[in-house]
């Protein structure tokens, strides 16, 4: 199969190489145990720097949308109301729609947390970070969207953004967090997705009629924010 370079620039590729699989051949006594070091350093990091955040929002989204997008500015919008209802907005710190996430808290004098992740291609920070914290590895990286933030706010994406979708939506269906709002904004984007989890996923039995009820959608930053802080005051983290 050929390597697709545009994705290949340069850099570690530290996921993939925590991931290889050793052959018979290998030594990886050597190795494995740093990385296993170099992982809780990262977790250590990444506690001991959003330890006292506060409740978070994460917002979602491709870093592929550029500043004129109709979705890079509702992002900004929807951004700025959630910071100024006290809290604060986590993103993956990149371009795009976390860039627009970021840009909306520092615009409303919140606070914005960029959780960068090191990558072949290499990431580069967007500038509106009040918080930033770079990671060599996506789960511990996840693990610090999900352990700081009481909600989420999904904008169009690509396989990033489902993975980060689906992974929130299950983590609430199985109870392992609790039920955090799931926004998904844009309804012409996900309202195809949608139709395919009740006509086939949910016609096959893979999910329960119930699970549907697990996110919210809505093309308003007003009624996002509103929603999000419906649900926040709901759970206890806002007043």
């Amino acid at each position: 199969m050929k390597k697709n370079n545009k994705y290949f620039k340069g850099g570690k590729n530290y996921d993939k190489e925590l991931l290889h699989t050793p052959s018979m051949q290998e030594d990886f006594t050597g190795e494995d145990p740093w990385r296993v070091l170099r992982i809780m350093g990262e977790f250590v990091e990444g506690f001991d720097t959003l330890h006292n955040l506060g409740p978070g929002v994460v917002i979602f989204g491709s870093a592929r949308v550029k500043e004129d997008d109709q979705y890079y500015k509702a992002a900004v919008e929807t951004s700025k109301l959630i910071s100024r209802g006290g809290l604060a907005i986590i993103t993956g710190g990149g371009p795009g729609i976390m860039e627009a996430g970021n840009r909306g808290a520092i615009e409303a004098d919140g606070t914005s947390v960029g959780c960068n992740i090191t990558l072949p291609s290499e990431q580069v920070p967007n500038p509106y970070q009040s918080i930033s914290l770079q990671f060599r590895y996506f789960f511990v990286r996840k693990m610090m969207f999900v352990k700081y933030s009481v909600g989420f706010v999904i904008f169009p994406g690509g396989f990033g953004t489902f993975d980060e979708l689906f992974e929130s939506l299950t983590l609430v269906q199985t109870d392992k967090i609790d039920h955090y709002p799931v926004v998904l904004f844009g309804s012409s984007y996900w309202e195809p997705m949608i139709d395919w989890l009740k006509n086939t996923v949910l016609k096959y039995g893979c999910i329960s009629r119930e699970d549907l009820d697990l996110f919210y959608i809505t093309d308003s930053p007003e009624d996002a924010a509103e929603y999000i802080f419906k649900m926040c005051k709901q759970n206890g983290y806002l007043k």
